[in-house]
């Protein structure tokens, strides 16, 4: 399958107005989300929310079956949430930590996941353990394998760095669990909707992922994938009717399969926004959206690298659509209100959103770019030559 840029570009907006390489940070979605959040939200309007929402309900059925369709599950193991820091934040709340149980994670895990394990940790006793990285900079196979013992409760890692293009190796991460029968929580939140996601290839337990990122939904939706024999080993750290149902005066039953990691109130339009994005991306085919991107970031890292004073900051042996440099003599800050002025929209990753990783490589803050397939060949060049 290959990508038809022309009328990917006409189905973008935003691509009239800017360069946009902020798509690690939020995507610019394709007219066909925009309109169907919009037209959503005019129902609402014109006949109330709960009566639109009525009038949605086959259309928000599928969005489970579309999200299933996509990571290779079923249905029942998709919640629909508000962000991906909800969604894995419901997945890892759900553990029981004791005094002594070992939590390992990568060295480029993400801030606010590594905030929540130091939380658990001063909370119940459990043991925060980073995994080696290897040379080429992801997480080292060999040794979260010879780090398993039966004090392992989990394994938990970003499968993509918010501060490069370093992809960690899924999949043997999950061989790795499912050999020792230890539960696998994925952070996906840069991968859905960039690269092909197979819940069984990979061989996650859980799975947490954004809409507003490289799938091109709206801002404020979210996914939790769980598998269905993770379900009555784990309880969501809180509960509503909609998660629940009161059954007796002293007594409550959990809903059957993963929505009982959701709530009750919800943007309606940005769930069907979201639904629409999965589509459209399935669609162009995941093969072909990653492939594309993969070569664009190509191009990118080639002409930053030919700069004098660039270092392009990326590390892992695959590299996605992330792409990270620093450049003597200027600030990231610099660099950025630079391109902006040029309209060219780019992000800078701090180490505080990524300490270990970017404190172990001597780095305070880097400019970040994330590439998607609706940039051309000419926009690189446009940015390279702004940078340079």
């Amino acid at each position: 399958m290959t990508i038809d840029l022309a009328r990917i570009r006409a189905d973008t907006p935003g691509c009239a107005n800017v360069v946009h390489l902020n798509n690690c940070g939020a995507a610019l979605p394709p007219r066909p989300v925009l309109d169907r959040v919009i037209d959503h939200l005019r129902l609402e309007s014109e006949i109330g929310g709960y009566e639109a929402a009525d009038r949605a309900h086959d259309e928000l059925v599928r969005l489970y079956a579309s999200a299933a369709r996509l990571l290779n599950c079923k249905p029942d193991e998709i919640a629909i949430v508000e962000n991906a820091t909800r969604a894995w934040d419901m997945a890892f709340y759900a553990f029981n930590f004791k005094p002594g149980d070992r939590i390992l994670t990568a060295e480029a895990e993400y801030a606010s996941n590594y905030i929540a394990f130091l939380q658990v940790s001063r909370r119940t006793g459990a043991i925060v353990e980073t995994v080696p990285s290897d040379a080429s900079g992801q997480l080292d196979v060999a040794r979260l394998a010879a780090m398993i013992d039966n004090r392992v409760k989990l394994i938990a890692v970003t499968h993509v760095p918010t501060n490069g293009g370093l992809v960690n190796p899924a999949a043997a991460i999950g061989r790795v669990a499912r050999a020792a029968g230890v539960p696998y929580l994925l952070d996906a939140c840069q991968s859905f909707g960039q690269m092909p996601l197979d819940v069984e290839a990979i061989g996650c337990d859980l799975l947490s992922a954004t809409g507003r990122k490289f799938m091109r939904g709206p801002r404020g939706t979210g996914l939790l994938y769980v598998r269905r024999a993770m379900l009555d080993r784990l309880e969501p750290p809180f509960l509503d009717l909609h998660a629940a149902r009161w059954v007796a005066r002293d007594r409550y039953e959990m809903v059957p399969g993963a929505r009982r990691f959701e709530n009750w109130e919800s943007n309606i339009a940005a769930k069907l926004g979201l639904g629409t994005a999965i589509d459209y991306a399935f669609d162009l085919g995941l093969d072909a959206i990653y492939g594309r991107i993969r070569m664009l970031a190509g191009m990118l890292r080639t002409g930053l690298a030919a700069i004098p004073g660039v270092v392009v900051r990326d590390i892992g042996r695959e590299q996605c659509g992330i792409v990270t440099f620093t450049r003597e003599g200027f600030m990231p800050e610099a660099i950025k209100a630079t391109l902006a002025a040029q309209r060219i929209n780019v992000s800078i990753s701090t180490a505080a959103s990524t300490r270990l990783d970017m404190e172990r490589r001597g780095l305070a803050r880097v400019v970040r770019m994330g590439v998607h397939y609706y940039n051309s060949g000419d926009e690189i060049a446009r940015v390279c030559a702004a940078i340079g």
